[in-house]
C-alpha cells in the first residue's frame, strides 16, 4: 500500500544522523528518498563501528543501517561539473531537499536557498543545525553530546548538580530529525496553498531546549533551577526505580488515590505528615523512596508485578534491548521490519514507530550500499526529461 508521502520525493544531502533521520521518517510515510553520498566512502556512519555485517571486502556499518532505510543511493562529488549536475536535475524533481552542512557550505557549493528556489519554487528545504544557523554562535558545529551538554539536557539527567549524564542515544540528534520531519510535513501541507515551497529550519540546540517540558517552565517561571534526580521524578512522588527481592521495579504513582491504593496494600502511611499529599512527598523524597523500598524489598518480581497490577498501579521492569526485541508486545506493534540488504543479506531492523488505521504496512527496503541506485536514478532523470 502507498503511504501517505507516495508521490512525494526526497533529496537527501545530509549525513551522520539528525538529516538521514529526517529523511528516514520521510521514507517511512511513503516518500521517495534519493540519498546523495560522495564517492569516497559516502556518509560518514558508514564507517562508525564496529559492529560491521557482511563481507570483510565490503563491511556495512549497523549505525548506517539504524538512520537509512527506505532511501536509494547515488553517488556525486558535488565539487565537480558532473555532481552540481546531477544535483541540479534532482532539484528541479524533488520536492524536498534535506541538508545539515554547516552554515554556509551549500552556498559555497553554488546551491545557496535562492539558487534552489530558482530551479524549483516548489521546493521544500530542510536545514539542521548543531545550534542555528544565525546569532552569535550560529555556524557552530553540532555533535549530539555537546549538544546535550549546551542545551542543558545532561544538567537534568544525571543524579545530581555534579554527576552529569548523557541519554544513551545521541537524543539531540534523533530530535533534531524529528522536528524536522515534522517542519517538512507542514511547509508540504503549506504549499498546497500557496504553490511555494520554504525553508525549515532546526537545530541540535533547538530540538533540545524543545523537550524541556515543565523543567523549562521551572526555570522560565519561578526562575528555580533544576538539576539531575537520577531515577525519580522531580515533581512526582513516589515515581522512579525501586529494588525488588530479585531485581528493579518501576512505578508511577501520579495521584493521590494511586498513592493511597499502594501505601494501603504495603503498609506505608498513608496520612502520616510528609506522606499526605504529593507535594508532601516531593519535598520529603528520600524517606519516601526508603519506606517504598523497604516495602518492595522481600517481593520477588514474578509476584511483585503482578501485584501492583493488580491494585492498579502503573509499573514496569527495566528490559535490555534483547528482551525488548524479543517481547511479544514489541513485535506486535510492528516495531521490527524484514529486509534484504544487497550484500549483508537478511536483516532484521527496527521499524517505523507510527502506523495509519485502515492501512497494510508498506514494503520497506533495506538501507543502501553505496552507490547501488545511480545508475537507476540516471536512467529515470534521462528518461523523465525527455
Amino acid at each position: 500500500m502507498p503511504g501517505p508521502l507516495d508521490g512525494v520525493l526526497v533529496v537527501d544531502l545530509s549525513r551522520a544522523l539528525a538529516g538521514p533521520h529526517a529523511a528516514m521518517m520521510l521514507g517511512d510515510l511513503g516518500a521517495r528518498v534519493i540519498k546523495v553520498e560522495h564517492p569516497q566512502g559516502g556518509d560518514d556512519s558508514r564507517g562508525w563501528g564496529p559492529p560491521f555485517v557482511g563481507p570483510e571486502d565490503a563491511p556495512e556499518s549497523t549505525y548506517f543501517f539504524s538512520c537509512n532505510r527506505n532511501k536509494e543511493s547515488v553517488t556525486a562529488d558535488l565539487k565537480s561539473d558532473a555532481g552540481k549536475d546531477l544535483l541540479t536535475r534532482l532539484v528541479r524533481r524533488a520536492d524536498v531537499l534535506v541538508e545539515n552542512f554547516r552554515t554556509g557550505v551549500l552556498d559555497r557549493l553554488g546551491f545557496p536557498v535562492e539558487r534552489l528556489h530558482e530551479l524549483n519554487p516548489r521546493l521544500v528545504v530542510l536545514s539542521i543545525t548543531g545550534f542555528g544557523h544565525d546569532g552569535p554562535e550560529g555556524g557552530r558545529a553540532g555533535y549530539d553530546q555537546i549538544a546535550q551538554g549546551e542545551g542543558g539536557l545532561m544538567s537534568l539527567t544525571g543524579t545530581g548538580p555534579d554527576s552529569p549524564m548523557r541519554v544513551g542515544v545521541p537524543i539531540g540528534d534523533l530530535l533534531a530529525g524529528m522536528y524536522g520531519a515534522y517542519g517538512v510535513v507542514a511547509a508540504l501541507h503549506e504549499r498546497n496553498r500557496t504553490g511555494r515551497g520554504t525553508v525549515v529550519r532546526t537545530s541540535l540546540l533547538a530540538a533540545i531546549v524543545g523537550v524541556h517540558a515543565f523543567q523549562g517552565t521551572r526555570y522560565t517561571v519561578t526562575g528555580e533551577v533544576p538539576s539531575g534526580q537520577g531515577n525519580h521524578h522531580p515533581s512526582i512522588c513516589p515515581y522512579g526505580l525501586f529494588r525488588a527481592e530479585d531485581g528493579l521495579v518501576q512505578i508511577a504513582v501520579g495521584s493521590e488515590s494511586l498513592w493511597r491504593r499502594l501505601a494501603t496494600a504495603y503498609g506505608m502511611p498513608v496520612d502520616e505528615p510528609g506522606f499526605a499529599t504529593n507535594a508532601e512527598r516531593v519535598r520529603n523524597r528520600d524517606a519516601v523512596i526508603a519506606a517504598v523500598d523497604a516495602a518492595f524489598a522481600d517481593a520477588p518480581l514474578a509476584e511483585l508485578l503482578p501485584r501492583l497490577a493488580e491494585i492498579g498501579i502503573p509499573a514496569g521492569e527495566v528490559r535490555t534491548l534483547d528482551r525488548v526485541y524479543d517481547w511479544d508486545q514489541t513485535r506486535s506493534q510492528g516495531l521490527l521490519i524484514e529486509v534484504e540488504h544487497a550484500t549483508a543479506g537478511h536483516l532484521t531492523l527496527p521499524g517505523p514507530p507510527v502506523r495509519f488505521d485502515g492501512s497494510s504496512p508498506l514494503q520497506h527496503t533495506a538501507p543502501p550500499a553505496l552507490g547501488q541506485h545511480t545508475e537507476a536514478v540516471l536512467a529515470w532523470l534521462d528518461e523523465a526529461e525527455v
